[in-house]
């Protein structure tokens, strides 16, 4: 979300601020968080590229995810000719989703989440929405997420870069309804890479993912 309020920011300067997927963010000054990162992540190490058959169908049943209409998302591409890409990317979707509908239902232990979630990124979903909880905020707007690139590594890894467009999403205070709006800056745009593992029921799951608030790369 454009603009992540004061309180947020400061209660998410630990792991789960890395996990800015749908973060409401930007109008912080201190370059110390333009960018966030889950420790250990490593999105930019070269690797072997490789394009493994998706002749093995995802097996999993995908939870329904459902968002109030004042919160939206739109993806490009949205989806991959390649068979495997398509499916990194699919998953990457109803992950972001997954996530604000955390944050929506002020539940850190969603269940949608936890499907799309593994490992240290589990943790970090589940302490950045906690950070909402707390304090009190949801989200509302819409978010544009564009760029989406997946590398393949092998049968069951592949890691993925995107861009957010958070210039018109915004954190809101539950109790009053006020919806806190500033005026749309560079750190309204937030460059992302991720590592995804396929489980054993066909569902790419976060493991480990990387920000960068203001990229260059993300700008209009």
């Amino acid at each position: 979300m454009n603009r992540r309020p004061t309180l947020l920011a400061a209660i998410t300067l630990t792991a789960a601020a890395a996990l800015t997927l749908s973060a409401c963010g930007g109008g912080d000054s201190d370059s110390s968080k333009d960018n966030d990162k889950i420790a250990g992540a490593d999105v930019g190490a070269d690797k072997e590229s490789a394009s493994p058959s998706a002749s093995a169908a995802a097996s999993a049943e995908r939870p329904k995810i459902e968002l109030p209409s004042d919160l939206t998302h739109t993806f490009t591409p949205e989806q991959s000719d390649d068979a495997v890409q398509n499916a990194v990317l699919k998953d990457n979707a109803e992950l972001v989703r997954a996530l604000d509908a955390a944050i929506v239902a002020q539940n850190p232990r969603l269940p949608a989440l936890e499907f799309y979630t593994e490992g240290e990124a589990a943790v970090a979903a589940e302490k950045w929405v906690k950070a909402y909880t707390d304090a009190g905020w949801t989200i509302t707007g819409s978010v544009r997420y564009f760029d989406r690139q997946v590398t393949v590594s092998s049968k069951d890894t592949a890691s993925l870069t995107y861009c957010a467009d958070e210039s018109k999403a915004f954190g809101k205070v539950i109790k009053t309804k006020e919806i806190k709006k500033t005026k749309v800056t560079k750190k309204s745009y937030v460059a992302y890479g991720a590592q995804v593992e396929k489980n054993d029921d066909g569902v790419w799951e976060l493991m480990k993912i990387v920000s960068t608030r203001g990229a260059d790369r993300c700008q209009p």
